[in-house]
Parts: C-alpha cells; structure tokens; sequence
C-alpha cells in the first residue's frame, strides 16, 4: 500500500502535533514489524508491532507490561524506541514514547519508507520526472554531522541522485543541499534520495542552483 500525499504530509505534521503535546493528533499507521522488548526488570521478550505514529506505537504480544511501566522496544528496521506502557490491549500493549526533533525527524522519515518501500524497488517508482543534472555539485550532511561533497545525478520534486562513494544506511535521514531526504536505494554511483516533502519548481531551484 502506497503512502499518498496526504497521508505522508500528516505523517510529518505528526511532529508539530508532539511539540504542542496533543498526542490525539498522531493518527497511527498499521506497520507490521518484528522486533523485541526489555521489561523494567530486563527481562527480554519477542513482539511485534501492529501500528506505529511518531508520539507512540501498538504491541503485539503475550508478555503484557504494566501501565506506566518503562520499556525498550527494539524495531526491524527502526532500532530501539524507549517509552512508557499507556495502556493494555487485548493482544498486547500501547506505549508512548519521549524523542529528540532530530528523532522525530528521522523516525517519520522511517515510517514513510517502510510503508512505502515495497512500492518502489530500485529505479521503479518515479513519483515524479527527474531532470539531468550530471555535473552540477552540492552537499550531504549524513546523520554523524559529516557534511561531504557530492554531484548532483538528477533531481525532481520527490527526490534525486547523488553521486558519492559514500553509502550512509537505507532509511537514514540526510541533508542534501538545503533539503531533508531519507536515503532510498544505493546505486553504482551513489544513493538514490527521496526528499520529505515536495519541492515546487522555485524551491528546487533554490535549494539546487
């Protein structure tokens, strides 16, 4: 199922509604991921998660925490979200949990991916026409703050390639130019980007002169 574009722009306005504290305004999206979790007492045990928002996730499993309890979930995919039990369901458990922007960020540009990802294996899935731009140069700032040299492949509204010996992580979240983007594919000569949200004409050319 493919993510359109109203549904990716509440994904990422989803942060907006976390920074004023209205977590009613994080409509969670089914994502169905294996993974494991750590009790307060560290105790270990397997899940897997139903639906996920950028303030909060659904878990399935029979080993049901208490509420207000802190645990650590460990995502396929996502890595380890720590938070507190919201509350018991009847197949698992709902938990909320406490991010950094940066964080936030990354993990609403991880949903988007994941739910889309099997819609766009390597070169299909062009939203939107790429323009040659072979030569041109501009930035990338990886996740550790490097910021490299890079040349500008292609570029449309959705996203571009970048020719770079670098191959920062599948779904990581990266500054090309002036623009944020989650690292899609790895290539022959590079990465393949797609950008958080659309670029108008003007904005492309802003942010790529």
């Amino acid at each position: 199922m493919a993510v359109h574009s109203s549904i990716l722009r509440e994904v990422l306005h989803q942060t907006d509604a976390l920074k004023a504290g209205d977590l009613r305004k994080h409509r969670r999206l089914p994502l169905s991921l294996a993974g494991r979790f750590m009790r307060a007492d560290r105790s270990e045990y397997t899940c897997e998660l139903r639906n996920i928002s950028v303030g909060g996730a659904a878990i399935i499993t029979p080993h049901v925490p208490e509420v207000g309890e802190r645990v650590v979930v460990y995502l396929e995919h996502i890595g380890g979200l720590e938070g507190t039990v919201a509350r018991a369901t009847p197949d698992g458990f709902a938990f909320s949990f406490k991010v950094t922007e940066h964080k936030r960020e990354k993990l609403a540009a991880q949903i988007m991916w994941l739910i889309n990802k099997d819609e766009f294996p390597d070169e299909v899935g062009r939203l939107h026409e790429r323009v040659g731009t072979r030569g041109r140069r501009t930035t990338l700032r990886l996740e550790e703050g490097v910021i490299i040299d890079v040349e500008l492949l292609d570029v449309s509204a959705s996203g571009a390639s970048i020719g770079t010996p670098a191959r920062p992580p599948i779904g990581s979240l990266v500054i090309a130019g002036k623009t944020r983007a989650i690292v899609r594919r790895h290539h022959g000569h590079g990465i393949g980007l797609q950008f958080l949200s659309l670029l108008t004409p003007e904005a492309l050319r802003e942010r790529f002169p």
